[in-house]
Order: structure tokens, then sequence, then C-alpha cells
């Protein structure tokens, strides 16, 4: 699973990590195939948090202060939730418009406004805005908040990726399962974009990691 988050204006995470990259390549061919079944999923799932708790116990760009290594015992999850994987309605953006997105030091940073996921959950229609990196246009990442925000999950909310659909399709997933807290969350050494106001969601999203405990 790809892992990212920012520290001044470079996006850090584990795209630098091997094996993190082989499992986000396997995650995007099942996905798109559409031949995975619901226990494969799960399996594939698991497979992913237990890789990232080796890299945080013991890479080299781990977000856990060194000191604290020793005694990590892995993060903390939702069960998983198939239901929550959810195909949204896409809106792409005609023209991408520059949006600045507050972060955790008090800074900004510029992404684009690439587009919009619709979907439907506890009987709402939601959306959620769809970031892209400028420097790095094949990154588009959801920065979200929830109802479970500052209770069960990290209070200055959490990351979704995406991956843009092929062709013309006007689908495009929400997995999130595989919802993520920022560095910033582990290590206050970090810079991390916030959810903008956009990415409020009315609602509990009971998937994902949830709040890290030193």
């Amino acid at each position: 699973m790809l892992y990212l988050c920012f520290m001044s204006k470079r996006i850090l995470g584990f795209l630098i990590i091997s094996g993190i990259i082989a499992i986000f390549a396997y995650t995007l061919l099942q996905s798109n195939t559409g031949t995975e079944d619901p226990q494969q999923y799960q399996q594939r799932i698991q497979k992913e948090r237990e890789q990232k708790n080796a890299s945080f116990r013991s890479g080299r760009d781990s977000p856990i202060p060194q000191e604290a290594r020793s005694s990590f015992q892995g993060l903390n999850y939702y069960p998983i939730t198939p239901e929550l994987r959810l195909q949204a309605r896409l809106e792409r953006m005609p023209q991408p418009e520059a949006i600045r997105i507050e972060t955790s030091t008090g800074t900004a940073e510029t992404y684009l406004r690439w587009g919009l996921a619709h979907f439907q959950l506890r009987n709402q229609s939601l959306q959620l805005l769809i970031l892209q990196a400028i420097d790095d246009p094949s990154y588009l990442f959801i920065p979200f908040a929830d109802e479970t925000s500052a209770r069960s999950t990290y209070g200055a909310g959490r990351y979704l990726e995406v991956e843009e659909p092929k062709g013309n399709s006007n689908r495009i997933e929400l997995d999130f399962n595989r919802a993520y807290n920022p560095y910033c969350a582990y290590n206050e050494a970090y810079t991390c974009p916030l959810p903008p106001r956009d990415n409020l969601l009315p609602v509990p999203i009971e998937a994902g990691e949830k709040s890290y405990e030193k």
C-alpha cells in the first residue's frame, strides 16, 4: 500500500519502501481486473497491514521516532469491511484549478482540484474532492475527516489514495479499508495537509486506520 505524507514540500511515503510497491501494484491489478473474491480481498488488505507494521518497526524511512521503535506494537485498525470498498461516480474537473491546503504546522501547500467522487453511504448522498499533486500528476489523493475523527481516528483526518480510471470511465474506487493516517500522526516533525472543508463528511467511516497509540 502506498503510504504517503509530506515533509517540507516533498511527498514522502512508502513509494520508496521496497515491498510496498509490489503490494500496491498487485492491488491495482486485482481491482482493475475484477477477479478478486471477498476472501482474496480480505487477505490482501491484511497482508498490506502486516507489511506496513514491519516497515514502521524497522524501515529506514519509518515515521516512528527512533527511540520508540523497539516498543512499537503495530497500528490499530477497524475490521476489514468489504462493503466500504465503494464504486463512486467520478466528476472530472474540466480545467483543474489550484487550491491552497492548510497543513498541520500552519503552512499551506498548493494542489489541483482534480475531480469529485459522488457516492451513497448510510442513506446519504456524499461527495469528496480529489486532489492532484502539482509535481506528480499521477498522484491523486483525498484528505478527509468524518464523524470518527478525534474519537476513534486521528483528529486531523486521514488520507485515501485513488487510481485514475482507465479510458473514459466515470467510476472510481473508494476503498475506505485502506484509509490511513498522515505521518504527523506519529511524529510532529512532519508537515501534513489537512482535509479541506469540502471533505468533512457528516457520517462515521468505521474502516481503515484508527488513532495511533504510543
